[in-house]
């Protein structure tokens, strides 16, 4: 991955907390917890759902991988999460804000490490062997899945 594909990843992942506060800003309470299906989140759930995969997901597995030789990374069940902690009766202010201090905090550390160090692996369960670049792709494609999932939301709720 060139230098510029690396910043580009890195500034999109930076700009999905607000990009996420700006979706839901005008969603009644309501709305915000509205599910459309039982197998479908809410929005406050998606947002749920990032902040504990940032933390308990890609925080734990960037410091292994940065910090062991290729540490076995366990996957992380989000419809169970979701379920145990109530997402959907949570804060959407301190979900949004511990969100974004925990892909602030994750980014840090990503933009510090050396293109040697972004070669490192891990193994992911139920992927394989990622590198910190590949786990920096996956993060992107997960964002990017959440925000196609809130824009739907957004816009089926408006109508």
């Amino acid at each position: 991955m060139s230098a510029e594909e690396l910043h580009e990843l890195i500034d999109s992942l930076a700009n999905t907390p607000e990009t996420i506060a700006d979706l839901v800003s005008a969603l009644s309470d309501g709305n915000l917890r509205h599910r459309n299906s039982a197998e479908e989140f809410s929005a406050i759930e998606n947002i749920c759902h990032l902040r504990d995969i940032e933390v308990e997901g890609y925080a734990v597995r960037i410091n292994r991988i940065v910090n062991e030789d290729n540490p076995s990374l366990p996957d992380i069940d989000g419809g169970r999460l979701a379920i145990e902690r109530n997402y959907n009766s949570q804060n959407l202010d301190q979900a949004l804000q511990a969100f974004g201090s925990a892909r602030a905090d994750n980014l840090r550390t990503l933009r510090s490490l050396t293109p040697e160090q972004l070669g490192r692996a891990g193994t992911l369960q139920g992927v394989g062997s990622i590198t910190l670049e590949k786990l920096l792709v996956m993060m992107c494609e997960h964002d990017g899945g959440h925000l196609d999932e809130l824009r739907i939301i957004c816009r089926r709720l408006s109508n």
